[in-house]
């Protein structure tokens, strides 16, 4: 019996695509992308050795594969459309941001195009080059615009001297593009020097490469899996990282009518660098390195709507690209802890939201916790937090997957917020089976203490199994204790309940609270509002600490009360035998809920021997 075996044709060679057909060679690109963004992260040097354009380009893609998925546009032109407005909803980081408007641009430029030509296509592609290279303030060859004008160059005279073949133009602007992201090493001295390529140039080589692949051999190519072939290398250590500037942020500026010069102007007052400004004039998303992103979200504030604010730190991005540790541990900003264990740990921080009104804030990035306690005496409008959206968690997760084997998140206690849930979701996205969730219990310093101990765990070298049989061993003792001088921002929260407040305002008391087993506040017990208050607060956690407890770790937390905070810290020092007890100051996403005047204490207790 002879066997019939089925082929799928390729594309023809005068093919015409409507929007049904394209969708489908544009996630052929997409999907590469994504395949490849491991890679694309570990060549990345410029402008920053941060290590994350391979997952910033996957997910300014992914929220363009996302959108086009359920749709069903027979129209080529509108396809396009949507999938430049999307990508710059989706854009992430700076070769993000120029791949979106080179999108938007090619978009704009076939609208109402019901099917796509090879002209017209070079027209468009002409159009989103020229406005991807006037997105950036300080534009620079041997990056993502050198490759995007070779390929639009090379389709270009495809379209001028040939008799419409698509497929055929197609693959000598592809090679037209790998010639020029070759060459990005003798343009640019940082890739030379680290013997690599240029990582968006490289993505963007990807993306015509997975629709280059569409059109020689047809759905397929949507289904099979590609070995990467590229030659570029790995992150070499005679990249430098680029000290200038600590946050990578972006957010979207929107408007009826966005003067972009005068945009460009008032930034140009902000110390910054690798600023894109790529959208419409209804839409921009910005994109910039800065030291204080608070001020460029208020400075853009002036122009329209800001939305979507997000900020890496790029010092803690670069200490993971030349880690050799198998583990990164994650927390969220509930957790407070001394910032020396951010700056020496492999520990990261995903930033929990808040906003006084219309004011947007990101806790610890674009919030200090001073900055929080002098918007809270000044703004008549009480601050609101909320959890981090899923694709928070997911961005960090993506990018410290591409530079370590496993990731720890010990999040903030499920029975008091959503945090949690939104790790839980991103881990799911990100990578099942590589991201491993630790639901503390708990908050505040006693969070942080968990992390830390996660991330000194991790920096031993042990697997994240190891890690998290620690640290979930040690959750049911830690212990957190706090006394509230104001139960107001606590009742308002619905951590204890409505009774308690007058109550305790009638006997003038200060309520000591303690988060029980459940991982939820408590009510505990209460102290006369005196002078000697924190003295008599250390005391009665002395004699409730357990052995384990007064042989482990000690942490004390304030909401801007550090002088009654150090005579806490003081005194439980001396009792335990300690040298010191660190004291630190709460953020705004403990403080939000907790109020002036709150003191905490939390214990670690010490490890035992399995």
């Amino acid at each position: 019996m002879n066997r019939v075996t089925t082929t799928i044709p390729p594309v023809p060679r005068r093919w015409r695509p409507g929007g049904v057909a394209l969708k489908r060679v544009l996630l052929a690109g997409i999907r590469r992308v994504l395949a490849h963004r491991e890679a694309i992260n570990r060549i990345n040097v410029f402008p920053v050795a941060d290590g994350d354009t391979g997952s910033n380009l996957a997910f300014t893609l992914s929220a363009v594969e996302q959108a086009l998925l359920p749709l069903r546009l027979g129209n080529a032109g509108h396809l396009l459309r949507r999938a430049g407005d999307e990508a710059i909803d989706g854009a992430r980081g700076n070769s993000g941001a120029i791949l979106a408007q080179f999108l938007q641009g090619v978009g704009e430029r076939l609208a109402g195009q019901s099917r796509l030509g090879l002209s017209e296509l070079a027209a468009a592609v002409d159009l989103g080059a020229s406005q991807a290279r006037a997105a950036v303030a300080e534009p620079r060859e041997g990056t993502i615009l050198s490759v995007i004008a070779a390929f639009a160059a090379a389709l270009r005279s495809a379209a001028d001297s040939s008799d419409g073949d698509l497929r055929g133009a197609w693959s000598r602007a592809v090679a037209s593009s790998r010639d020029a992201l070759a060459r990005t090493p003798d343009q640019l001295g940082v890739l030379r020097k680290a013997g690599v390529v240029d990582a968006g140039a490289l993505g963007f080589v990807e993306l015509l490469a997975g629709i280059e692949d569409y059109l020689q051999r047809g759905r397929i190519a949507l289904v099979q899996s590609l070995a990467f072939q590229s030659d570029a290398g790995v992150l070499a250590e005679a990249a430098e990282p680029d000290a200038s500037h600590r946050w990578c942020t972006e957010c979207v500026l929107s408007a009826d009518d966005i003067a972009r010069e005068a945009v460009l102007a008032g930034l140009q007052t902000l110390d910054h660098s690798s600023l894109v400004l790529a959208g419409t004039r209804e839409k921009l998303r910005v994109h910039a390195h800065v030291d204080e992103p608070q001020q460029l979200y208020e400075l853009l504030a002036r122009y329209g709507r800001v939305a979507n604010c997000k900020a890496d730190d790029m010092h803690a991005q670069q200490r993971a690209t030349q880690s050799k540790l198998k583990v990164a541990v994650v927390t969220d900003s509930a957790a407070d802890l001394p910032a020396a264990a951010l700056e020496q740990l492999p520990l990261h921080l995903v930033p929990v939201r808040l906003n006084f009104g219309a004011q947007d804030y990101l806790d610890k990035v674009s919030l200090s916790a001073s900055e929080f306690f002098r918007e809270l005496r000044t703004n008549p409008v009480l601050p609101r937090t909320s959890q981090p959206p899923p694709g928070d968690f997911r961005r960090l997760f993506e990018f410290l997957l591409s530079h370590h084997d496993e990731v720890v998140y010990v999040g903030l206690s499920r029975a008091v917020s959503g945090t949690l849930q939104a790790g839980e979701s991103a881990a799911q996205r990100s990578a099942p089976g590589r991201v491993h969730i630790v639901n503390s219990r708990t908050a505040s310093c006693a969070q942080g203490l968990l992390a830390q101990k996660a991330a000194e765990l991790a920096a031993q070298g042990l697997d994240a199994a190891s890690i998290v049989a620690s640290i979930e061993a040690l959750v049911p003792q830690t212990a957190l204790f706090a006394y509230v001088r104001d139960l107001s921002h606590v009742v308002r929260g619905g951590r204890l309940p409505r009774w308690t407040l007058p109550l305790t305002r009638w006997l003038h008391l200060a309520p000591i609270a303690a988060v029980g087993a459940d991982g939820r506040l408590h009510l505990r017990s209460a102290l006369r509002l005196s002078p000697d208050l924190p003295q008599r607060f250390a005391a009665w956690v002395l004699r409730r600490l357990t052995p384990a407890q007064r042989r482990g770790r000690v942490l004390v937390g304030h909401c801007d009360n550090r002088s009654e905070a150090q005579c806490v810290a003081a005194m439980l020092g001396a009792a335990l035998g300690l040298s010191a007890v660190e004291v630190v100051p709460m953020g705004a996403a403990i403080s939000a809920h907790a109020g002036p005047g709150t003191v905490l204490v939390s214990l670690l207790p010490e490890e035992t021997a399995a």
